[in-house]
């Protein structure tokens, strides 16, 4: 600082300008840890990639999933020269065929599409939620901490699976039921019971953060009480909800395929424009029931569910790393 109050001022701004460049941003210093965590790369690179098979399904998919290819029911992977039943594998249908002939990997790319989304959608419902909740009962206290909290309790007393079966079974044949093809109502039962989670955790940061000297700074200058909830609070609490949130998609996509191994999923489509046509439950459902005629009916979407948990895991896992503030300086 003493060779800039001593410069000319012609040099002062490129000074002043070199500086600015080499600080950095809690934000961009905590990017940095997470790109130098290769297992969060890895599982960066495994989300990405599944992402876009998902956007071009439609593009790079061999067949159509709801092809009938006659005469080429059960046939075995593309490198397996005879299987359980006689079949050789054909390099037209790289993971085989299932019992009707439709292509495997066409219907797992297509699968991607239901399985990501409902990793992505409910989530984004249960953060807005979540956050809004806790926020309110953190911040105000009170009255609407106890009312708010007791529901959150009530929703937290109640088994997540069972909520979805009952829920999924009740509603099925109603007109929330049916739209986009029973999509609409597993989103909905998946986010109504996982906010608990994120209200909580909200609440807590909330707690911690409201009897700061920059909160009682912001009241006596007469800040609007939403106003300090959302420029002020939520700025300082973004890092463990963005963790809770990659922590959150995984549960949701192994949910979807539990509920669609139990044969609540998705409705099977019959028209092979829509954009929802299966899901990586349903193809674990129709592989269950031909496990030895054709296992990789079964193996395929179960890889990909591995993969992505694990993928998702891996970014939650340096996402924690890198936005804990311990961590600061230590890389």
């Amino acid at each position: 600082m003493s060779n800039i109050a001593g410069a000319q001022p012609k040099e002062i701004l490129p000074a002043i300008t070199s500086l600015n460049v080499r600080g950095r941003g809690p934000w961009q210093e905590a990017w940095g840890r997470f790109l130098r965590n290769k297992a969060s790369i890895v599982g960066l690179v495994i989300v990405l990639f599944f992402l876009l098979v998902t956007s071009l399904a439609s593009v790079i998919a061999p067949h159509s999933p709801l092809q009938l290819h006659s005469g080429k029911g059960f046939l075995p992977p593309a490198w397996v020269e005879k299987s359980s039943t006689g079949k050789t594998g054909d390099q037209e249908f790289l993971l085989g065929t299932d019992t009707l002939g439709r292509d495997v990997l066409s219907r797992v790319m297509y699968g991607s599409r239901v399985s990501m989304m409902v990793g992505f959608v409910p989530t984004i419902i249960i953060i807005l939620v979540g956050t809004l909740v806790g926020m309110v009962a953190g911040y105000y206290g009170g009255a609407w901490d106890n009312f708010l909290m007791r529901i959150t309790d009530i929703v937290y007393g109640f088994p997540d699976l069972l909520f979805f079966i009952i829920a999924l079974i009740a509603l099925r044949d109603t007109w929330i039921g049916k739209l986009m093809s029973g999509l609409f109502l597993l989103f909905f039962a998946l986010a109504i019971v996982n906010w608990v989670g994120v209200a909580r955790l909200v609440r807590g940061q909330v707690l911690s953060l409201k009897e700061k000297e920059f909160i009682e700074a912001a009241r006596s200058i007469g800040v609007k009480d939403s106003r300090i909830m959302f420029r002020h609070l939520l700025p300082n609490i973004l890092g463990p909800i963005i963790v809770l949130s990659a922590f959150l998609i995984p549960n949701m996509i192994i949910t979807e395929a539990i509920l669609g191994y139990l044969g609540l999923g998705l409705k099977p489509a019959t028209n092979p424009e829509a954009f929802f046509i299966t899901s990586w439950g349903s193809l674990l459902l129709e592989g269950q029931t031909a496990i030895n005629a054709q296992p990789y009916l079964l193996l395929a979407p179960a890889v990909c569910v591995a993969l992505v948990v694990i993928a998702f895991t891996f970014i939650g896992d340096g996402l924690r790393d890198a936005l804990d503030p311990r961590m600061r300086g230590t890389q």
